[in-house]
């Protein structure tokens, strides 16, 4: 059971061959066993769950039930919750009880999935390996001693080790798809304003995407299905039609054109990565796909780029968190500036801080218009780079990352190092893009992933892509040593 994807659970929900109630009873346990090994949730919401499922029991019984109804769910813990701690895996929120749901959550609960907890993260969705939690890092399933990514590493992690079938994630600069992409996951990051961000407490509002993290491409269809469209409460939401992506999953392969972006395979990218991503592309020319190399001469500034963009808008969005309202209040203030001071001081983590006076510099007077407003021009760049480049070709295809997982506590003390562990994945978040990263093969017996790029609102395309891949490899079906155990749902062991 703890093998199967989430297609393959829905599918068990409704020929009645095990009940949501005996499904998440299983699921927590697994949680439960897991969580001192991986540490990849802040919060366990058993009791909840436990009625959410015997709810989503009923809807399968009276034939009202939805394809995700009975599914247990994980949701990043940067996701309002009604009555239910937001921590954002931050001091500064880890008192904070949110009074409404986001609108994802809202979506995915009317669709009848079953929450279980809420992941571990980078305080504040700021890091790329899941150590700047406030809650302390969480670890790779596939080895212990490496990180599983960052920001959403919790997400990633409890999904390879089939803590739950999805988990809900959030993209700033790659923080969906590198994770997925170390810990062997499938992770889509949609295209900016596909789905809605009211309630995902903001980073960077320009580049912030709310997506998911499955097993599997079908996985992700079925999820984004629920998850996508407008929302009048979320001013960056766009009011596009969603296309039916389960029903695009089988368009055929014969006729796509792949472009290899040449940026992604210069200096800094493993061998071994480079090795399995080009035997992934030779799969899919295989399928009927042509390939061709494609050249963004700007998109090796995206980094810089990134890095004074998302600092900039992450001081204006952090600059609500003062002690006052809500949050953690330091004890004793001698008065507001004291309060001021000392509240975020004490409740925000380093690399916060570290981000929000980058930020604050960047923006003050005499240097905006050197850093920030130069930024956004090569932000331009980057976008009419992309733009040109699917004039010639469906999907850009590259590395997700240049190196598999590396060990915690590695890369800590050189916060430059980390933030090019995002090369391969800001630039679609500059652009505002759809992309993804799927299982391709191992490096040092650590998962590697493929990204698959394409134009805005082309996520079907990109769902159907993975999914032909999919059906040719087993990567993503593969679980990590230790956790590929079989689990009966319906078991005495599961019932507990």
């Amino acid at each position: 059971m703890a093998e199967k994807t989430l297609a393959e659970v829905a599918a068990g929900l409704k020929a009645r061959k095990y009940s949501s109630v005996e499904l998440t009873r299983a699921y927590l346990a697994r949680i439960e066993q897991a969580q001192p090994a991986l540490n990849a949730l802040v919060t366990v919401t058993a009791e909840s769950a436990l009625a959410a499922a015997a709810v989503a029991d009923q809807r399968l019984a009276d034939g009202t039930a939805g394809p995700l109804t009975g599914v247990p769910i994980i949701h990043k813990d940067i996701f309002c919750t009604a009555g239910v701690r937001t921590t954002c895996a931050s001091r500064m929120l880890s008192n904070f009880i949110s009074p409404y749901d986001a609108t994802l959550v809202t979506r995915l609960k009317e669709a009848g999935t079953v929450m279980l907890g809420k992941a571990n993260m980078d305080e504040f969705a700021m890091g790329s390996s899941n150590e700047t939690s406030y809650f302390g890092p969480v670890h790779n399933p596939w080895d212990p001693k490496v990180v599983p990514g960052g920001s959403s590493g919790g997400s990633a992690a409890a999904v390879a080790a089939r803590l739950a079938p999805l988990a809900t994630a959030t993209d700033t600069g790659g923080s969906i798809r590198q994770p997925a992409a170390l810990c062997g996951v499938t992770g889509i990051k949609p295209t900016y304003g596909r789905v809605s961000r009211y309630g995902m407490i903001a980073f960077a509002s320009s580049l912030d995407q709310a997506g998911v993290i499955t097993v599997s491409a079908e996985d992700a269809a079925m999820t984004l299905q629920a998850m996508a469209g407008f929302d009048p409460r979320d001013s960056t939401s766009v009011d596009v039609p969603v296309p039916d992506y389960t029903a695009e999953l089988g368009t055929p392969m014969r006729g796509l054109r792949i472009g290899i972006l040449t940026e992604f395979f210069g200096e800094g990218l493993d061998p071994a990565i480079e090795k399995s991503v080009r035997e992934a592309l030779a799969a899919w020319q295989r399928l009927g796909a042509t390939v061709k190399e494609v050249s963004l001469p700007n998109l090796p500034l995206s980094v810089p780029t990134y890095y004074v963009v998302a600092p900039a808008e992450c001081s204006s969005n952090l600059a609500r968190f003062d002690g006052v309202r809500f949050g953690h209040r330091c004890e004793n203030p001698k008065d507001l500036m004291d309060l001021y001071k000392r509240s975020r001081a004490e409740g925000f983590g380093a690399e916060v801080k570290r981000r929000i006076m980058t930020g604050t510099y960047v923006l003050s007077a005499g240097y905006y218009d050197a850093y920030y407003l130069k930024a956004q021009r090569v932000r331009a760049l980057i976008n009419e780079d992309f733009r040109r480049a699917f004039g010639e070709v469906d999907l850009l295809l590259g590395p997700t990352t240049p190196t598999v997982a590396f060990g915690i506590g590695d890369k800590t003390s050189d916060p430059i190092t980390m933030y090019l562990n995002d090369i391969y994945t800001i630039g679609a978040n500059l652009a505002g893009l759809p992309a993804m990263s799927i299982p391709c093969g191992f490096a040092a017996g650590l998962p590697v992933g493929v990204q698959l790029i394409g134009p805005h609102f082309s996520e079907g395309r990109l769902l159907a892509a993975a999914h032909a891949y999919q059906r040719e490899t087993d990567f993503h079906l593969r679980t990590p040593a230790g956790w590929a155990a079989d689990f009966n749902p319906a078991s005495k062991a599961g019932a507990k």
